[in-house]
Order: structure tokens, then sequence, then C-alpha cells
């Protein structure tokens, strides 16, 4: 226990029989459950498991997947048994020894202390991130958390893509935890689902570790175009839900005239171009309409932005 609260660690695992008895091993004495929940692996992830088990079978739990339901699965595998077990704050640590169990207490103090719902552990606040970092897969990060803060309503997280976080009990029996992807976008989705029923989220400094002998499933040319679809499915049904159903707000008309403007205007510039380059005579009243409108678009996105940011800041 931490502070008299209950504590219980997450650990979704594929195929991590070389790295997942580092991990177990790692995770500190205040834990008082752990969830291990093998996601169908081909390998000797559950007999190395089940050693653990029969150790210390009253805190060590083996939950096992009958097919592969993918890393989101296996996570909400984990949350719902902490759910049913009422354990306080639940983290998630993966099997593959990436996380630094010494960033564990101060991933799930602040969820612990009652002072937000959930905590994002972030890699990029460290200056050697950089140089730890494959740099294919920085950029990569980067970009889909952009594309997180838009689609989310937390402007203010930056490494959208870490799976180092904690939950609320509160949060767990709130959240329609069926309803959450399955896949590598399953940080994203829970992100705007957080967002919706007004939970608050916190960014934590923690140390990236890498070339520990870990082999990540993620081939970024294939998961960003997954997970961008993702984040616009999402950030439609959290404008619909949030700010219409649950609540009005005139952002809404900002988001639509900056959809329709911003490519309008720039269909229209693109045709004038072309025009001109094949010779035809363009205006300079249908040049100046086309700025206009590209103008006004972005203009009416940034202003959508900024109330979004505006009326999200208390869930900082």
């Amino acid at each position: 226990m931490l502070k008299n609260k209950q504590i219980a660690v997450v650990i979704p695992a594929y195929n991590e029989e070389k790295l997942i008895a580092q991990t177990i091993e790692g995770i500190p004495a205040y834990v008082d459950r752990i969830f291990v929940v093998d996601d169908c692996s081909q390998d000797l992830t559950t007999e190395i498991v089940n050693l653990y088990v029969e150790k210390d079978p009253e805190r060590v739990v083996l939950l096992q997947h009958s097919h592969n339901k993918g890393v989101g699965g296996a996570i909400v595998t984990g949350y719902k048994k902490a759910r049913d077990e009422k354990i306080d704050v639940a983290a998630v640590m993966a099997g593959d020894a990436q996380m630094d169990p010494d960033d564990l207490e101060r991933i799930v103090s602040p969820v612990v202390d009652e002072e937000t719902d959930y905590v994002k552990g972030n890699r990029l606040f460290r200056g050697e991130s950089w140089d730890m970092i494959p740099h294919y897969r920085y950029l990569g990060n980067s970009m889909l958390s952009l594309l997180t803060k838009i689609a989310s309503g937390y402007w203010h997280i930056a490494d959208s893509q870490t799976g180092y976080t904690a939950i609320s009990l509160t949060a767990l029996r709130t959240l329609k935890l069926d309803t959450i992807y399955e896949r590598y976008g399953m940080p994203n989705d829970i992100l705007i689902k957080l967002n919706i029923c007004n939970f608050s989220v916190r960014d934590v400094s923690i140390r990236p570790v890498y070339n520990i002998g870990e082999k990540s499933g993620i081939r970024l040319l294939s998961v960003i175009p997954k997970i961008s679809w993702l984040l616009l499915k999402g950030f439609v049904r959290r404008m619909v839900e949030k700010y219409i159903i649950r609540d009005f707000h005139p952002l809404i008309f900002f988001y639509l005239l900056g959809i329709f403007l911003t490519p309008t205007g720039t269909l229209l510039g693109l045709y004038l171009a072309i025009l001109r380059l094949s010779g035809s005579e363009v205006t300079a009243t249908s040049a100046l309409f086309s700025a206009f409108l590209i103008i006004s678009g972005l203009q009416s996105l940034f202003f959508a932005m900024w109330f979004d940011m505006e009326y999200n800041k208390k869930l900082r």
C-alpha cells in the first residue's frame, strides 16, 4: 500500500519471455497486486509468470486471453480486474522492462493524493530523450502527440504514446472499458474518453529505457494512419458529446467554419495557380478571395482550438 491506498500494476505481455521476469522482479514492494495479462503468447511467457504466481499467489495474478486482443485489450482486462477488486490506483507497466520501476511512485502519487484522475509518463521532458529514443520513433511519437492534443482536448499532454500510466478507481468505474480501442491506439482513445467524462490528466517526467533487449512490434507506417483515423473519429465524437449533447459551446461553429473554409480556399487557390501556369488570365479579385477563405478558415480553426484549450484548463 502507499499512503493507505491499494496499488495494482497491470502488465500486458505478449511473447515477453526474455524480459517478463525482470519486469516483475523490479516492481516495488508497496504494490499490492500484480496483474500479468498474457495476450495469448506463443513463447514461454506463461510458464515464467506461473513461477512467480507459485511463489507469491496473493500478489501475482496471471490473466490469460484465449486469443490475441492487442496491448489495449490486455490493459483493459487488467483494468477490469483492478476495478472488480476495488483497487484504489491501477498503474500500467509494459512486460518488456522498458518502464523504470523507480518512476512508479511518481506516476501513482498524484492519483493516490487525489490530485488528478489519470497520470501519463512523459519521456520527452528530459534532454537525453532525443539521444536515447530511436529518431524515427521520436518523430512519429511527436506527430501523434500533436494530433492527440487536438483530438483529446488535453493540450498539455506531450507524450501521448507512452504506456506508463496510473488511473483512479473512480475513473475505471466511470469509463466504458469494453469500448476502449484494443490495439496500439489505446492510449490515444482513452484520453478522448477521459476528456468526455471531464477527468483530469497530468504529465509526469519519466526516464526513457531502450536497448535492453526489447523488441517493438510497432510499425509506424501502418500504425500512424490507423491511429490518425481513430483520432479523427474520436475528435468528432468528443465534439458532439461534450459540446453539443452534454453542454453547448460556440467553438463548434468555429471548427465547422474552419473545416469548410480552409480546404475550399486552398482548392480554389490551386485551381487558380493551375490556370495561371497554363497561360490563362487570373484576376486579382479571385486570388484575394482565395486568400480570404484560407485566412478566415485558419483563424476559425485557431479560435476553436483556443476555446477548447480554455475550456479544458481545469482538467490539468
